[in-house]
């Protein structure tokens, strides 16, 4: 094992294309099982440059495991990844479809895993195993593997809202989030993923079992009691072992020592569990991006407002956009509040027809002031898709990519990208990360969902029809008012072969917000998924009334309606809702 600055890092690092994300998760899962410790660029720490931290991972890697295709041996990534393993002696190849491997890969052995079904004994798996086993020793024997803790790792959990008020949560939430942020930025320290903490929100369960299940060695949990300008933090580091205490401590202060509270968290954490902080990982953690507690509450609120909106409904975004004009007038130079803002504004203009601003000078704003956030690529992206610019568009988000692999709205964005172009497996890939990044986007699931059933895997859209259903029933206890939620559940249970329940979540959705033009789209391609093209064509027609160009171009790319495009009134209805925004067009250019 080579020591250093990466000793701590996972023993085997797994490269693979974009494609592959299936086998190569079957291949890290098989690997885990055995107790070895495997990374993937799925686990990518939040606000860390793509390339620093696969470079950093390459080098510290013992066996680096290179999964080869016809897809992998045309990514600049996995060959540039190849190649550094081979010098560094740590290269370990499987085939996944039995192409061949670019030169000169082809001339070194490989594990042949065209036909490996998960089974321990296959030939080529026990051939790739030996090869982990020689270069990167024996996996840990004195416990099993799920029992295992990785040394100096932690789950940040959701801190419990206490003020009394369900409104104040978006502030709770938004301290853990920048804690489990701040902690990642110290590379001797392994971090849970957000999403993977906030599944246990709210949850009473033991905390050594919670360490148990995540392997991690060590907790933090701790309460937000915000009152006015007054502030009570608590915060308790427990070892996941013995679920003792290792430091605690209370915050009374004024809000406008929230970033300092922050810090302080981070620097104990830090400081109890014997970690080295380096200056440049010390910088990072006390980067906030603003210095104003007022400019960081409202953009707090803000980003709750959109990730758990009303998904249709143009008034999410007008919110955001109030809420986020209201933080950048407190400080004009907060990058990531001009980036939000930016996103909304994209939306309501492009995905709504609304005129206005676009989102475009917002975004070049941020970036100026920080280069390194990946949303703000996202408006540009979606004006260069409005303009059938689709490699410009896709040039952007390749950009938002390598800055943040793992965010959700980069990745929301890529999968619409994608669908407009009918790459669906590639949009699938994307509504995979970005579901992996926020668990609670029931909106994303079923579109995963319908990637899945476009792609002909009919079971598995079925099983992702019970996840969607979950995630949208989970937002339906809190706001049952939620159009979105109710027609997402909805969508689900017809691909269960639940009509009769679907119908009644339907007419709810409906009944309570008859304007949302998502609901009937969603309603529609449910219906045309499953042949029942009557009622489809009556959700499509008042859909098609009022669509904007952005609806349009997407339902003509839409394979859930392909089972429509042949027939005469599906036709007739997309024809008449282009030469209506053709006809809108040509009346703004002549005024």
């Amino acid at each position: 094992m080579r020591a250093g600055k990466g000793a701590h890092i996972s023993a085997v690092f797994i490269s693979y294309a974009r494609g592959d994300e299936a086998q190569s998760q079957r291949v890290a899962e098989a690997l885990r099982s055995e107790g070895y410790a495997v990374w993937r660029d799925d686990e990518l720490p939040a606000h860390r440059a793509y390339t620093d931290v696969i470079e950093e991972r390459l080098n510290a890697a013992e066996a680096v495991v290179v999964l080869w295709s016809a897809e992998s041996a045309k990514s600049q990534w996995v060959r540039a990844e190849a190649d550094t393993a081979r010098k560094l002696g740590t290269l370990v190849q499987a085939n996944l479809d039995g192409s061949s491997p670019p030169i000169p890969f082809n001339q070194i052995q490989f594990a042949d895993l065209l036909a490996w079904d998960g089974r321990s004994d296959a030939p080529g798996w026990v051939k790739l195993r030996a090869s982990v086993l020689a270069l990167a020793g024996p996996p840990p024997t004195n416990e099993g593997p799920a029992n295992v803790a990785r040394e100096r790792s932690i789950c940040v959990l959701p801190f419990a809202n206490m003020s009394g008020d369900a409104e104040q949560e978006y502030f709770s939430d938004g301290i853990s989030e920048d804690i489990t942020t701040d902690l990642s930025q110290v590379s001797a320290l392994s971090v849970v993923a957000r999403n993977t903490a906030f599944s246990f929100k709210g949850s009473v369960g033991d905390v050594s079992e919670i360490a148990r299940k995540l392997r991690v060695s060590h907790i933090l949990q701790g309460s937000v009691r915000k009152a006015g300008t007054r502030l009570r933090i608590t915060a308790q580091l427990i070892d996941g072992r013995t679920g003792d205490h290792v430091w605690a401590q209370r915050f009374d202060r004024d809000l406008t020592d929230i970033f300092a509270i922050q810090d302080e968290i981070s620097h104990a954490i830090v400081d109890a569990l014997r970690l080295k902080l380096l200056p440049d990982e010390k910088r990072a953690i006390e980067q906030r991006g603003t210095a104003d507690a007022d400019a960081y509450k409202f953009y707090l609120m803000a980003r709750q407002y959109w990730v758990s909106g009303n998904h249709g409904d143009p008034r999410r975004e007008e919110r955001v956009i109030r809420i986020c004009q209201r933080a950048i007038a407190i400080d004009p130079d907060y990058a990531r509040a001009l980036a939000l803002l930016a996103i909304a504004q994209s939306s309501l203009r492009f995905w709504f027809g609304r005129p206005g601003d676009d989102g475009v000078a917002a975004a070049e704003r941020a970036l100026l002031i920080d280069p390194n956030i990946a949303e703000a690529h996202c408006p540009q992206a979606r004006r260069f898709a409005e303009e059938q610019r689709f490699i410009e568009a896709g040039a952007e988000i390749a950009t938002a990519l390598e800055l943040d692999p793992t965010s959700w709205d980069v990745n929301r964005e890529a999968g619409r990208l994608c669908i407009a172009q009918r790459r669906i497996a590639d949009a699938k890939f994307h509504f995979e990360k970005a579901v992996a990044a926020m668990e609670s986007d029931f909106f994303g699931w079923g579109l995963l969902m319908s990637c899945k059933f476009a792609l002909g895997d009919r079971q598995g859209a079925v099983e992702l029809a019970g996840l969607t259903f979950a995630q949208a029933d989970k937002v339906l206890v809190n706001d049952p008012s939620n159009s979105s939620a109710l027609v997402v559940s909805a969508a689900a249970l017809i691909m269960m072969g639940e009509r009769s329940r679907a119908d009644e979540r339907i007419e709810r959705a409906l009944l309570i917000d008859p304007e949302n033009l998502n609901i009937r789209y969603f309603c529609g391609c449910s219906y045309a998924m499953a042949h029942d093209l009557t009622p489809a064509m009556e959700m499509l027609s008042a859909f098609f009334d009022g669509a904007s160009l952005a609806m349009i171009s997407y339902a003509e790319a839409d394979p859930d309606l392909d089972n429509l495009r042949a027939e005469p009134e599906f036709i007739s209805m997309l024809n008449r809702s282009k030469e209506r925004i053709a006809g809108k067009r040509g009346a703004t250019a002549s005024s």
